[in-house]
């Protein structure tokens, strides 16, 4: 196992600037998923992790080696690909077997690695077969397999689980999961998926247009997120955005949307300018049904049923509003509620930088 340090690592196409400037570091034994929206440059970072892309600038460190100028093979990482890349004339031992082969490990020590690693997947009685005999998630072991065998430093997937449909990318990522947790292996894992770096990961790694916007926890990321990119990508539904004008009045402030609409902000605004442009961000979760003159008047436009909650499209002042309620509600399209968000629980973005304003 090693620690993974990222320093002012750029990456240039001819004159695209794909990664500019990214800084990360990576614990030993930690499960660190870097996620953002297509093209925002974490593939690429992890091909440059691999040595499967040159650095333009800045340095790579595993554990206490500058890898810069080291191949793939000296770098001691295994790597899990999207399309899984394993060999379809050869057996499963065989595709877990070939990196130990290459590396002129004798044959009982490949066999007995091969055997744990199969133990550690439940692949026991597959390793005769061939890819073409086994499903999805199936070669899908066979790939992690193969980089468990190895016992390298770091383990790098990227997108494994996309391929995969929804119900076996749910197993999945609880079958890796359980196998960090089991070899305390040193993990960067790429997705664009918000839900798996939530669920799996103990740093998340949020990226946009080859920079890093936020770094920590899955929860510090949804609790406290550094800007309103950050506060919309992480989340799911996503968290609902107002724009508006903050307005200070006796020591309490509010933000008003126009037509007289208006919620109250977060305690801490009292302490922002007033007149100032705001967005008003607040999770699906925490709105809630409101009676009487409460809360904001709005018109239902799509109600979803989900078993274990509803999620009801809204309007206000314009934006659509997503709520979800644990219960279970018979709202149809075109009838008026009111509803009301919990302003303790409410985050506040300039309006032009995007960045939180509260702590």
């Amino acid at each position: 196992m090693a620690t993974v340090d990222i320093r002012g690592v750029e990456k240039y196409f001819g004159t695209a600037r794909i990664i500019r400037g990214v800084d990360i570091s990576i614990e030993d034994g930690q499960f660190a998923v870097l996620v953002g929206p297509s093209g925002c440059g974490k593939s690429t970072l992890l091909r440059m992790l691999a040595g499967l892309e040159e650095i333009s600038k800045g340095e790579i460190r595993i554990g206490d080696r500058v890898v810069n100028g080291l191949t793939p093979k000296e770098r001691d990482i295994a790597m899990v690909f999207q399309n899984y890349a394993l060999y379809p004339h050869m057996t499963v031992r065989d595709n877990m077997a070939f990196s130990l082969m290459l590396a002129k490990q004798p044959k009982s020590v490949a066999d007995e690695r091969v055997r744990k690693a199969a133990d550690i997947l439940g692949l026991g009685e597959l390793l005769d077969r061939y890819p073409r005999q086994l499903s999805g998630g199936q070669r899908q072991r066979v790939a992690m397999g193969r980089c468990i065998v190895r016992d390298p430093q770091v383990f790098l997937f990227d997108e494994p689980l996309s391929n995969l449909d929804a119900k076996l990318r749910v197993q999945m990522r609880t079958e890796i999961s359980e196998l960090h947790q089991r070899l305390k292996t040193t993990s960067v894992y790429v997705t664009h998926d918000q839900i798996e770096a939530m669920t799996m990961a103990d740093k998340i790694v949020v990226m946009r247009d080859g920079l890093v916007e936020q770094t920590g926890t899955p929860l510090e990321l949804y609790d406290n997120p550094a800007n309103q990119f950050v506060a919309g990508f992480i989340g799911s539904p996503a968290m609902n955005f107002l724009p508006g004008v903050l307005r200070r009045a006796n020591g309490s402030a509010r933000v008003e949307f126009g037509d007289g609409l208006w919620l109250p902000a977060p305690p801490a605004a009292a302490a922002l300018q007033d007149g100032q442009g705001v967005v008003y961000g607040t999770r699906p979760e925490h709105m809630e049904l409101a009676g009487g003159s409460e809360g904001v008047a709005t018109e239902v436009v799509v109600v979803e049923p989900t078993g274990a909650d509803t999620q009801v499209f809204t309007k206000i002042a314009g934006v659509e509003v997503t709520s979800v309620f644990r219960d279970r509600h018979a709202f149809r399209p075109g009838e008026m509620i009111r509803l009301r968000p919990d302003p303790a629980r409410a985050h506040l973005f300039d309006a032009a930088s995007g960045v939180r304003l509260l702590p």
